[in-house]
């Protein structure tokens, strides 16, 4: 059997199974790298991906739809195995080797200069954009935008919490129209921005310009567009100025951190617009996106960081802007005070480490433990006790791990809080929680259902 021939057959039957953003996010670099007969019936068929990551999420996720495709393409039935090998070079499709997960392309000078000019992140693109179920339905619909726009979806509307990635993809559209025509007139600005710029024209006399910048372009991008709610003179120049550029088919992109019918102060009239288009919601990422995030962005900063402390990493910190926070550390460390990347640093640096920016409630210790207990069905005075039975244990290690990672109290603090425990105990505990996560789903659902009570 001709294997490219056979992958091809298979690669063009995910095509109409899964989305684009999927489809490109795991399957333009694999391929099959033997066939090994074991019968008339029945072989073993290994299949080669990029990297480890890839190699696990395809065998998690689409094992069931690749055995399916490969059993008629081939007649017989396959037993997948999944290896991390390069694309031969003899098969290689120069067009097939820019993967959304870890490369970009290079652009042309004048369409880095219009990007520049309009005030874009040339490193906000499709490119660097990780996709996964969170998010997969924005960036497909995004990429719609692009190949039609003003005509996919007008208004197209992103929003989601903080770090969920609503401006890398508000700005992936406009950078991907700017490479398509670096001539095209497209403004970006923030709400804030809008409403200082009309509050200045209102104070200047200059609305004329005003009106003549933002009502006459092709593309309109607004980050955080909650901030013009309230503001009577900046809701009504942005309704005369969405409804100008609709009209004509102008494109308009929006985000924000609320869907419009809970934007509070919005006008009514707005509102009916904004929901005239696309809303979807970008939920946060999970710990699949949270370690291609990582290995995107230390790509980026010159780490060659392991997948084994990628998920070390994502499993302990759950929002975006703490992987940040935690890269800069990591350079700090291994750059600066030139300190090897390892395990035992990575350790280290998360046990100094609040990754859970953005909590908005401060809890109290005993609230801590008193949702552990809840969680998994038990006494609080069972958890401050001595027993070790597996449920016991496993909730009073949790308990150490948030008050030291969620509250930053003292190891000493901490064993007193939970009855006494010795400050080597702390640790062995904090540690232990610390290096499951990456390896248990189990365990990560129970802490993020722990923390989603205590902080909402």
């Amino acid at each position: 059997m001709d294997k490219e021939k056979v992958w091809q057959i298979v690669l063009e039957n995910l095509k109409v199974s899964l989305s684009s953003a999927s489809f490109n996010t795991w399957f333009l670099k694999t391929f099959i790298v033997r066939f090994k007969i074991l019968d008339n019936e029945r072989q073993i068929t290994e299949i080669g991906c990029p990297n480890p990551f890839v190699s696990q999420t395809i065998e998690n996720r689409y094992y069931g739809l690749i055995k399916e495709s490969l059993d008629q393409a081939t007649r017989k039935k396959n037993d997948l195995v999944f290896t991390v090998k390069q694309t031969p070079q003899k098969t290689e499709n120069k067009k097939n080797l820019a993967t959304p997960l870890f490369e970009k392309s290079e652009e042309r000078p004048e369409v880095i200069e219009a990007i520049t000019q309009v005030g874009l992140k040339p490193d906000f693109n499709f490119d660097t954009f990780a996709v996964s179920s969170t998010n997969q339905m924005a960036y497909a619909a995004a990429q719609a935008v692009v190949k039609s726009p003003g005509k996919a979806y007008n208004p197209f509307f992103l929003y989601g919490g903080v770090g969920v990635g609503k401006t890398h993809l508000m700005q992936a559209v406009g950078n991907a129209i700017l490479v398509k025509n670096p001539r095209t007139k497209l403004v970006y600005c923030t709400g804030e921005e809008f409403t200082n710029e009309i509050v200045e024209a209102i104070r200047k006399k200059t609305t004329d310009e005003f009106k003549k910048k933002y009502r006459t372009v092709k593309v309109l991008l607004v980050d955080d567009i909650q901030f013009i709610a309230g503001r009577e003179k900046v809701q009504e120049e942005f309704f005369h100025t969405f409804n100008s550029l609709w009209r004509v088919g102008g494109q308009i992109v929006l985000t924000s951190d609320q869907p419009p019918s809970e934007i509070k102060k919005l006008e009514a009239r707005l509102r009916s617009r904004f929901e005239g288009g696309l809303i979807i919601d970008i939920q946060p990422p999970d710990f699949e996106l949270r370690t291609a995030i990582l290995l995107i962005k230390s790509q980026q900063r010159g780490i060659n960081l392991p997948i084994a402390l990628a998920k070390l990493i994502a499993s302990n910190i759950s929002s975006t802007r703490g992987l940040e926070g935690f890269l800069a550390k990591i350079i700090n460390e291994t750059q600066v005070k030139n300190i090897p990347l390892s395990a035992e640093l990575i350790t280290a640096l998360l046990g100094t480490t609040n990754g859970n920016e953005g909590y908005r409630r401060l809890v109290k210790p005993k609230e801590i433990i008193s949702a552990i207990a809840s969680h998994f069905n038990l006494k609080v005075s069972e958890i401050l006790g001595t027993r070790r039975l597996k449920k016991i244990a496993l909730a009073r290690q949790i308990s150490m791990y948030l008050l030291r990672n969620d509250l930053k109290i003292p190891l000493m603090e901490v064993g007193r809080l939970l009855g006494g425990k010795d400050h080597t105990t702390i640790i062995h505990g904090v540690e232990k929680i610390t290096k499951l996560l990456p390896e248990s789903e189990d365990l990560r659902v129970d802490i993020a259902e722990i923390r989603k009570k205590l902080y909402g």
